[in-house]
């Protein structure tokens, strides 16, 4: 009886040691490709008109459930004014159409909802868990001859999923609310004043799907993340 208890102790020892035997990483590095639609005077439909976008990324992982993420992103804004039954007095000669280049560059705080890994590098850590992220980044849209650049603020939720001990795969919508209402090339179609930081500015949303590799090793003999 005895040696048999032993052997179920050394059995659960030996079991707790290789469920941790994975690293734990502090960066990722990666890239996205998706879609990303102009929201705005001129698009009543988030599904209209929605143009390629391609992103890179740097990701410094915190800890299992938090992360820092750095995303820049390069696509295409495109809309019309007939695509909207709104009336608009600038434009009472004819449609406006545009189709601009976008640039952004934005810094955002990411939660998982549930501790992300492989589940041998932390305890109870899973390989999908949905995730919220928050930031603040800028904005650059070139067309026609004009570039307006303004702040914006991403909001979004994704999920996470580890394929490998290093590679990750990610699916994610955000929104990204700017302080500008030239977006489009056209400020103010309304001719009505507005106040406030976000009144009658336009935004843009994205959908991606994104590929990240981890790097950078934590030391398993330290007491602390350098």
């Amino acid at each position: 009886m005895r040696k048999a208890l032993f052997f179920i102790i050394l059995l659960l020892i030996a079991t707790d040691i290789s469920a941790q035997d994975d690293l734990e990483y502090r960066m990722e590095i990666g890239a996205g490709v998706g879609m990303v639609s102009y929201e705005g005077d001129f698009n009543g439909n988030i599904l209209k008109d929605m143009q390629p976008v391609v992103s890179v990324l740097l990701r410094r992982d915190i800890n299992p459930y938090m992360a820092l993420r750095i995303l820049g992103s390069y696509g295409k804004l495109k809309g019309s004014s007939a695509d909207v039954k709104t009336y608009y007095p600038e434009l009472k000669d004819g449609a406006y159409t545009f189709d601009n280049t976008l640039i952004d560059l934005s810094a955002t705080y990411e939660y998982n909802f549930w501790p992300y890994g492989t589940g041998h590098d932390y305890r109870g850590a899973r390989r999908l868990t949905p995730y919220i992220f928050i930031g603040l980044g800028g904005t650059c849209v070139t067309g026609s001859g004009k570039t307006t650049a303004t702040a914006n603020f991403p909001l979004g939720v994704g999920v996470k999923y580890k394929l490998g001990e290093r590679l990750n795969l990610n699916v994610e919508w955000a929104i990204h609310f700017s302080l500008s209402d030239e977006l489009d090339g056209v400020k103010d179609p309304y001719l009505i004043k507005s106040s406030g930081a976000f009144k009658n500015a336009d935004c843009y949303s994205a959908l991606q799907v994104m590929l990240t590799y981890s790097i950078s090793p934590k030391c398993r003999t330290c007491n602390k993340d350098d």
